[in-house]
């Protein structure tokens, strides 16, 4: 288990990134979810022994993630939002070449692990193209597969989905799911719709702060008959900005859909909406930026 408590983080320019950040964390996929500069990237840098937080403690089973950092590196697996390789070589030869770095010393045991994992990750076909020639979902899979290198008990994954097709995106959870089952997988992600179809386990960060935590079908429950939908012109927004409590617009067919929340039926013309992990994340945001 993965035990946060009490994590602070201040840049040297000021910048308070992480704000008394506790979580506990099983095994299983676990869904971090805010919105770009909420401090996600700032607390897997943290959890990654990337950088020192300011105070706090990381805990994963008995190590002291803060002040045992090499004893976390043999067990963690690690895909950050942007990864640099060598674009001209092979799949095959930088996954090894990364074997080596992570400590698989044994020729034959390496070559074992990486032709395994080539296949799992599906790139078993391209493994002697270079890493330039690769489309974004198969370097993000390229990516996983060197994360998983040593077999890892902690895999952290940050923004892992941004800018992939339908596609590839689809078949990046899949990889994800399939490899969630049995460590503590971290995806740290904007994308609602990623943990929704993931994560039995989230939390929401935004400010640096966590704002939301627990299973998605509970929070789900919390706001059952609370969400009321409406079809309004643009210029009936400000309006109803100040008589309702507004979470979420969206343009559907050039005029607005605007979602509400309200513990009663608020009428003038507001129907009743099944909320979604969508609504969950847009009420505590909307919370948050009210409090702060």
């Amino acid at each position: 288990m993965l035990e946060i408590d009490e994590l602070s983080h201040v840049y040297p320019n000021g910048v308070q990134a992480l704000d008394r950040v506790s979580l506990s964390i099983k095994p299983g996929m676990y869904g971090l979810l805010g919105p770009n500069g909420a401090g996600k990237s700032t607390l897997m840098r943290c959890i990654a022994t990337l950088q020192t937080p300011t105070s706090g403690s990381i805990r994963f089973d008995a190590i002291d993630v803060v002040r045992e950092p090499q004893d976390l590196r043999r067990l963690l697996g690690y895909l950050p939002q942007d990864f640099g390789v060598y674009p001209r070589i092979s799949a095959y030869d930088m996954l090894d070449h990364m074997a080596i770095l992570k400590g698989v010393a044994d020729p034959a045991v390496r070559r074992a692990e990486v032709e395994r994992l080539l296949e799992q990750v599906n790139l078993w076909s391209v493994r002697k193209k270079a890493i330039a020639g690769f489309s974004g979902g198969m370097r993000q899979r390229f990516g996983i597969a060197q994360a998983l290198i040593g077999g890892p008990s902690l895999i952290i994954v940050d923004e892992p989905t941004a800018g992939l097709d339908p596609e590839e995106r689809n078949r990046f959870l899949n990889l994800l799911a399939d490899i969630g089952e049995h460590v503590v997988v971290i995806l740290s992600t904007h994308i609602v719709e990623d943990v929704a179809d993931l994560c039995p386990a989230m939390a929401i960060i935004a400010g640096g702060r966590i704002i939301r935590q627990g299973a998605p079908h509970e929070l789900m429950h919390e706001l059952e008959g609370r969400i009321w939908k409406k079809i309004i012109d643009r210029t009936e927004l400000e309006a109803l900005r100040q008589h309702h409590e507004l979470i979420s617009t969206r343009l559907i067919s050039g005029r607005t859909a605007v979602h509400i929340l309200s513990d009663h039926d608020p009428g003038e013309g507001f129907t009743a909406h099944q909320g979604g992990l969508e609504e969950v994340y847009f009420t505590a945001l909307a919370a948050s930026r009210r409090a702060a």
